[in-house]
């Protein structure tokens, strides 16, 4: 699968994603590529796919930018099925790490969505503080 969104410069091929042993999800192991968690749905189908990338690693990362898309902007998925489903991004927030909202993120949904997630906010003791999640609706199934 690959993740594009034109408005920040986003083309990347995205890795599989599954859970570490203490049961929280990998993240991937560098900068790029972005990664999919394999345990929640497809792009474009039922429930909230998931999506998870660096916002830097030694430079830039994968999602550096993510916290500047808006409402309106739009991401394609290129499934390896051939299908290429169409998002609209709905709401970009941030959220504290200690606070994150596991249930609004991860949660069932009536409609296919996406959300990507990276870290955000201030950098301090060598971790950042927030979380930046994107929260994306399907609006074109396939093309």
């Amino acid at each position: 699968m690959r993740l594009q969104i034109a408005a920040i410069g986003v083309n990347t091929p995205l890795m599989g994603l599954g859970l570490k042993s203490d049961g929280t999800m990998e993240v991937p192991p560098s900068g790029f590529p972005a990664g999919w968690y394999v345990n929640a749905p497809t792009p474009g189908e039922l429930g909230p796919a998931i999506i998870a990338g660096h916002i830097d690693w030694n430079g830039p990362g994968v999602f550096f930018r993510l916290h500047n898309l808006v409402r309106g902007d739009q991401i394609t998925i290129s499934r390896a099925d051939g299908s290429k489903p169409v998002f609209r991004v709905s709401r970009v927030a941030q959220f504290p790490k200690s606070q994150f909202p596991t249930a609004l993120v991860y949660g069932n949904i009536d409609h296919a969505g996406l959300r990507l997630i990276t870290c955000g906010g201030s950098f301090k003791s060598g971790s950042y503080v927030d979380d930046t999640v994107v929260f994306a609706d399907l609006v074109v199934a396939s093309r």
